[in-house]
């Protein structure tokens, strides 16, 4: 059992990692200024947050497009991008931590229960953008928080940017057509900034590891391959000009000509300047790459053991149960394996011959990539006809599956959810990575589907977000722990629904998914606080998961360059299933699946300790 020590009160304290003292006192002058001061007005709490709010969309305008935000709210931010400098870096962190502070004030005034509770969230999301103030490298990213590296093979602002620009811009008139092309240029901007940034960090000894280079320096080699006219940031503009009637094609034709000049003449010269430098600084760049090798490493991994696993726990505590897990889960795997014929080798090397097997693979062609996209859109229908035996409130936005574009799926990871616009005009993507079909059997595909998309990360983020009371920063809040830990719970839902009845082998994909959370425990913890080397990692995950070895190696550096955000996932399943069977237990017959889903997805996502506060109060509630 993991054991969340935080109470609803002090979490926020905790969380910003001050010390049991200082939440106590905390909650001493809460009681008095309770007993002295009049409830504080609701508006007074809104004025304090929206301030913030406002303050935070100024420094990330990419993710107000992403949002759909309202530009009469929250100002112009249509033609410009995020400021990835150090100086840029450094006044969001500084604004973030002055906002943490004023909400942790305005927790010692006399709140109801939920302004409480509104306020102390909001203050843990503030201190999670302010990130690690004793840790330079890097960069504060709108989802993953603080992350080590700013150019890197899976992640980063030369990555996420164009997807934006590409995806989510939206051209319905000249003015958007306008701001895109000025948004072209601030990105040729933006990649100096980046440059300068990786400079920076590379004075201070924070340099990414070397064994990440190669599919980094390949992103951004391949990122200026084709000729500007083809590139996906002109051609997208094309398409999406191709639609707007007010535009004559004359002017379509010099608009997409415009794009293309800025690609080639600011955009590509910007990237092949930073390629130029990665390929210096990999001279210089460590062969050692648990974070624990960069300055201050250690203590930032335990920043991230706080706000990426919601964590009290220390790092070999979690190792810890990692192994254990994987051995529980093991044994569940090595039983249906016996169970139908498979007998001979490890549980891990059965796996990957079963994965061989030519019955579990899609062909490796155009046509075997959309029949699988095919497969993974009929079991989305399949789930969704199903859903109302355990949930009472559906999210009304579509999901819409999609592969990860061919430019950057070398370094991205199996799969991965995009949330839908805040007013669901888009819909979420559950994009999956189509690279190596031999990394991708179909036996293993529902688990993904379910994970990802329903009920997975589709329900809790698409819910999430259609609850108005909360806030921005609430309705757009990252807790990682939360957001994973419920994802990796859907598949053990979607089990539960009968979704593998007759299926052994999909049964196999699902605990296989398991095993690989909880191996996660290991080598993140292997690699960032014991010191492993990048092989054993590669070695222990192979064995102990049985995936395809080049899924295995893009895994290993994925958790290399995000320390800390693969925990989240087993942690966080743990820790629902530990309060719904205590739910279960204390309330027997009266216990209620629908009404369990909906306490923990509509307060929106939050700390699990508050989650587990919230539980105990619904338990409480229904016995009185």
């Amino acid at each position: 059992m993991i054991k969340h020590t935080l109470t609803a009160l002090a979490v926020c304290a905790v969380l910003a990692g001050c010390s049991t003292e200082n939440a106590q006192q905390l909650k001493q002058q809460t009681t008095s200024d309770t007993a002295q001061n009049t409830q504080l007005n609701r508006a007074e709490i809104d004025n304090t947050i929206n301030t913030y709010t406002r303050t935070f969309i100024t420094h990330q305008p990419a993710l107000a497009t992403s949002l759909k935000l309202q530009s009469s709210e929250y100002g112009e931010y249509a033609n410009r991008l995020p400021n990835y400098s150090l100086a840029g870096m450094q006044a969001l962190q500084i604004d973030m931590h002055e906002a943490a502070e004023q909400l942790k004030v305005l927790q010692s005034k006399n709140l109801s229960e939920k302004d409480r509770l509104h306020v102390a969230v909001n203050e843990v999301i503030a201190r999670y953008y302010a990130g690690d103030r004793q840790f330079s490298g890097g960069y504060i990213d709108t989802w993953g928080g603080h992350l080590p590296y700013v150019v890197n093979q899976i992640s980063g602002p030369l990555i996420d940017i164009p997807n934006v620009l590409k995806d989510q811009h939206s051209v319905a008139t000249e003015k958007d057509a306008t701001d895109y092309l000025k948004r072209l240029s601030a990105f040729a901007t933006l990649t100096e900034q980046v440059r300068s940034k990786v400079a920076d960090d590379a004075s201070k000894g924070i340099i990414l590891p070397k064994p990440l280079f190669p599919n980094t320096l390949g992103y951004l080699n391949n990122f200026t391959a084709l000729k500007a006219a083809a590139h996906p940031l002109v051609t997208s503009f094309a398409e999406k000009l191709a639609s707007v009637a007010t535009l004559d094609e004359k002017t379509k034709t010099v608009l997409v000509k415009k794009a293309a000049k800025i690609v080639e003449s600011e955009i590509y010269p910007a990237f092949a300047k930073v390629s130029e430098d990665m390929q210096a600084l990999e001279v210089q760049a460590p062969t050692k790459v648990g974070i624990w090798a960069q300055p201050n490493g250690e203590a930032f991994y335990q920043h991230e053991i706080t706000y990426l696993a919601d964590s009290t726990m220390t790092a070999e505590e979690i190792h810890n149960v990692g192994v254990a897990e994987v051995k529980r889960i093991s044994e569940q795997m090595d039983a249906i394996l016996k169970a139908n014929g498979y007998t001979q080798g490890s549980v891990g090397e059965r796996m990957q011959k079963l994965s061989e097997e030519a019955r579990f693979l899609f062909a490796d062609s155009d046509e075997g990539r959309e029949e699988l996209l095919a497969f993974l859109r009929g079991e989305i229908k399949t789930i969704e006809d199903k859903a109302l035996s355990l949930f009472s409130s559906l999210p009304p936005q579509a999901v819409e599956v999609k592969r990860i574009p061919k430019a950057v799926e070398a370094g991205a990871p199996g799969g991965y959810y995009n949330a839908p616009s805040l007013d669901g005009s888009r819909p979420g993507i559950f994009a999956i990575n189509l690279k190596d079909m031999n990394a991708v059997p179909s036996f293993g595909l529902k688990t993904l589907t379910y994970h990802e998309a329903v009920p997975g990360h589709h329900f809790q983020i698409a819910l999430n977000m259609l609850q108005t009371d909360i806030g921005l920063m609430r309705q757009n809040a990252s807790f990682n722990g939360f957001i994973e830990g419920w994802a990796l719970y859907s598949e053990l839902v979607a089990y539960e629904m009968g979704m593998y009845e007759n299926d052994p082998f999909g049964d196999l994909g699902r605990l296989q998914a398991e095993a690989y959370r909880a191996a996660r425990l290991v080598v993140d913890t292997g690699l960032h606080h014991k010191q492993w080397t990048r092989q054993q990692a590669i070695e222990y995950f192979a064995e102990a998961t049985g995936s395809a070895m080049s899924d295995v190696m893009s895994a290993i550096d994925r958790y290399i360059a995000w320390p800390g955000q693969a925990l989240g996932y087993k942690l966080g399943m743990i820790k629902l299933v530990e309060l719904r069977d205590k739910a279960k237990t204390e309330l027997g017959d009266n216990f209620d699946i629908k009404a369990f889903h909906d306490l923990i997805l509509l307060k929106g996502a939050r700390p699990l300790a508050i989650v587990e506060r919230d539980v105990d109060t619904w338990i409480a509630a229904q016995k009185s």
